[in-house]
């Protein structure tokens, strides 16, 4: 459960009204999206913004920005919308990128590559702390800023760095064992794309992102609309 923040008023006063929130799967999904736009806003030098135009820039209703924003403690002002900055904070810290998070990279094939490269991490609070490969080739090697160490080291390496989160680039026949160790040397957290659901202990979050399904979904869409 999220810890109480002062709730308000969409594009309005705040108020001293504590509020304890459970959000959705929906509704965290589409803070993450205000959240990315609103620091490409800061990018960009724009220093306000209403929930209008956030609600144009990831295609839903402006009410739903209301709400969502709403829900979480509005820090907007009546007749001038949102602090890009303070919003982006404040969002920031209900979805835990406050927090610094440690994660590990198992698999460094073609994904795994692409991902260590990935510079968006260090924004929201993610540092990549090692990488695993069976690839003799690749052991020893360093992508991004992040080495790549071989997979008989990652029972010592993970209880040294003690890191909270694995991402998973592995083939599908080879994920479950690998959560399965991660699971059990203190992984909290695991985001797998491999193309197989993983089931770990109910005490363990996990998102499985199946490239390949996304794509199908895609394809239904388009032969739909």
């Amino acid at each position: 459960m999220n810890p109480p923040i002062s709730a308000g008023h969409p594009d309005g006063a705040g108020s001293n009204e504590i509020v304890r929130t459970d959000l959705s799967t929906p509704a965290v999904g589409r803070l993450s999206l205000y959240f990315r736009e609103l620091h490409r806003l800061l990018d960009a030098g724009q220093t306000s913004t209403n929930s209008r135009d956030l609600a144009a820039m990831v295609n839903v209703s402006a009410a739903v920005v209301r709400r969502d924003l709403s829900s979480i403690g509005s820090v907007g002002r009546r007749g001038v919308g949102y602090d890009v900055a303070s919003l982006a904070d404040h969002i920031g810290v209900v979805l835990g990128s406050g927090v610094h998070w440690k994660a590990v990279m198992i698999g460094v094939g073609f994904l795994g590559n692409a991902l260590l490269r990935y510079r968006g991490f260090e924004r929201l609070g993610f540092s990549l702390a090692a990488a695993f490969d069976t690839d003799p080739t690749k052991i020893g090697g360093v992508v991004g800023n992040t080495k790549i160490l071989p997979m008989d080291q990652l029972e010592p390496v993970l209880r040294e760095l003690k890191p909270e989160l694995a991402i998973l680039a592995v083939p599908s026949e080879q994920a479950k064992e690998v959560a399965a160790q991660v699971v059990a040397l203190g992984i909290q957290g695991i985001l797998n794309f491999a193309p197989t659901t993983l089931r770990v202990s109910s005490a363990v979050a996990v998102i499985n992102v199946d490239l390949a399904s996304e794509l199908q979904q895609l394809a239904f869409r388009i032969q739909n609309a």
